[in-house]
């Protein structure tokens, strides 16, 4: 995608990956900045405090982090370190520990000082197939979108929730891959963008949306019952932090809530990932997948803008008050009317028909 006319992606290699560049997404949507890591702890601390965010970019992003810990220390002992360490940065994202063991796999039959080059030549084949896996969930679910708009002949109003756009993958992003390729190939539409609180992602997409020119509107999260009540939401269209074999999904929490309302209201619900992002090893999202619980000071302070111009943060919660904040909810697979990859469409209880391998369970270190 483009930043003010520049083609940019979320994450990249310096110095044939002796470091890493992202983009601080905390500093969004107020202001673009780029930051560079060279040292994989720092890449732990930047997918903990999200500096990247979004499940295949985190894949790709410890994916890195591994490849700095092993230029560091290509011994057995340090590599399984720091594939605990990276793993334990943000639970509930599979993609996560996919793209760490990708590297650890690769490397694991070479002797010590061939691991970092070999671990670089994966990450690189990682990252760029993040990018292609991206561009062809857009290419499918822009058909579900056209198919819409062919039966309604009028724009179609598309609800999302969190972001799930270039940000949060390297490129193009799963949901709104979709969003942008439809938009390219003139098919009218309209997204209702979640803000998405307590870390308002959704802001993250309407800074997306607006830089590509795609209609969009900002709603409060629990307008979009409303809104579907009044059928001024033709479809959901949301992204994945991981799926089970069922199709059962975690997403950002207020997902699980969305999917109800589109179930009352007869409205399609979709889910756009990554086949990184399916769990093979589980089946029941509700008692297996471990939800983040993320500090309470997420709820309790709000960044903006002041009178001034200058960012700044706004308590609106007593220290004294307990404060909850679970940061996933998982909606299960009978609330989702299809899921979108890189192979294709389909409804939930047909994955293993799109990815017949997935019933061999990752390796487990």
């Amino acid at each position: 995608m483009k930043v003010n006319g520049v083609p940019t992606r979320s994450i990249w290699s310096l110095d044939d990956g002796q470091r890493i560049g992202i983009i601080d997404q905390t500093q969004l949507p107020f202001c673009f900045k780029k930051v560079e890591l060279s040292d994989w702890r720092e890449v732990v601390d930047a997918i903990a405090t999200m500096k990247v965010r979004g499940a295949p970019l985190i894949g790709v992003t410890g994916a890195w982090g591994m490849v700095l810990a092993i230029r560091d220390n290509p011994e057995d002992d340090a590599i399984h370190a720091a594939r605990s360490e990276l793993i334990a940065s943000r639970p509930t994202a599979v993609d996560l520990q996919w793209g760490v063991d990708q590297i650890v796999t690769a490397v694991m039959p070479y002797c010590p000082r061939e691991r970092f080059r070999m671990a670089v030549k994966m990450a690189e084949t990682l990252t760029q197939a993040n990018v292609l896996a991206n561009r062809a969930i857009g290419t499918h679910g822009a058909r579900v979108i056209a198919e819409l708009y062919a039966k309604k002949r009028a724009p179609v109003n598309i609800l999302t929730h969190c972001n799930a756009g270039w940000l949060a993958t390297v490129d193009y992003g799963t949901a709104l891959s979709a969003v942008y390729i439809a938009f390219e190939q003139g098919i009218p539409l309209h997204v209702w963008v979640d803000e998405t609180r307590p870390r308002n992602q959704g802001l993250l997409t309407a800074w997306e949306l607006e830089a590509g020119g795609v209609p969009h509107t900002v709603i409060a999260d629990n307008a979009g019952g409303h809104l579907m009540q009044h059928r001024e939401v033709d479809m959901v269209l949301v992204g994945a932090d991981r799926i089970t074999a069922i199709g059962d999904v975690a997403n950002k929490i207020g997902t699980y809530l969305k999917a109800l309302a589109a179930k009352d209201m007869d409205i399609p619900f979709y889910v756009a990932a990554p086949s990184s992002t399916i769990d093979w090893s589980i089946q029941d999202g509700k008692h297996s997948i471990e939800i983040e619980n993320r500090n309470g000071d997420e709820l309790r302070y709000v960044k903006g803008l002041d009178a001034k111009g200058q960012v700044t943060e706004v308590e609106i919660i007593s220290p004294l008050t307990n404060v909850e904040n679970p940061a996933f909810d998982v909606t299960p697979a009978r609330l989702v009317t299809g899921i979108v990859t890189e192979r294709g469409v389909c409804a939930p209880e047909f994955l293993t028909r799109l990815f017949p391998e997935g019933a061999r369970r990752r390796t487990r270190w």
